[in-house]
């Protein structure tokens, strides 16, 4: 069966007084994305080996396999991008007690997990994304990945937010100023009852 673009889990309008425009949500979503998935059933299509294998299983069986490297770099900007969307809220920017109290545990404070973030965000050179998720370890943890890569196929651990540092993300609403554009999301579209759940 052909992967399909996902709905967006909100009304972009509902976003556009935060600072993402529906223009952005007709490019990000409605082309970026969906060029995504076309090109990934176009791959799919053409090898029996890939068919009927999940998003994270093509991701894992993709990876650093030269040959396979546009099923790795479609598959992952599908999944990379429904984590972003899922990670975006109109009610964003409000950090529930649980999640308050294991960012301070382990980070030290919430604006040193935001600083954290940000820094992750803001010095992955490049296109790529920023993740916060929960480490092997139990720790939450900041990290950032080029392009198409994913705590899946790093196996850094299980993703409780996700954040497109790619420049098709910010530029239509933020022009060339991530350091605005990530701080935007942290405080004020950040889903962190979604992380919360996820821990």
């Amino acid at each position: 069966m052909a992967f399909e673009l996902p709905p967006l889990p909100f009304n972009p309008a509902d976003l556009a007084a935060k600072g993402m425009s529906q223009e952005t949500f007709e490019y990000h979503h409605g082309k970026h994305h969906q060029a995504y998935v076309t090109a990934l059933n176009g791959l799919v299509e053409k090898n029996d080996a890939l068919k009927g294998k999940s998003l994270e299983e093509l991701v894992l069986l993709s990876k650093d396999k030269a040959d396979l490297t546009p099923v790795f770099n479609n598959a992952g900007q599908v999944i990379n991008h429904t984590e972003f969307w899922h990670s975006l809220s109109p009610k964003g920017g409000a950090i529930p007690g649980k999640l308050e109290k294991k960012l301070v545990e382990d980070f030290g404070s919430v604006a040193q997990f935001k600083d954290a973030f940000k820094t992750a965000a803001t010095t992955q050179f490049g296109s790529g994304w920023a993740w916060l998720v929960l480490a092997p370890d139990g720790k939450l943890k900041v990290t950032k990945t080029p392009n198409a890569a994913s705590p899946i196929s790093t196996g850094e651990g299980k993703i409780l937010l996700t954040f497109d540092v790619w420049e098709h993300a910010y530029y239509i609403d933020f022009r060339n100023r991530r350091p605005d554009y990530t701080q935007n999301f942290l405080d004020t579209l950040a889903n962190y009852e979604l992380a919360e759940s996820r821990l």
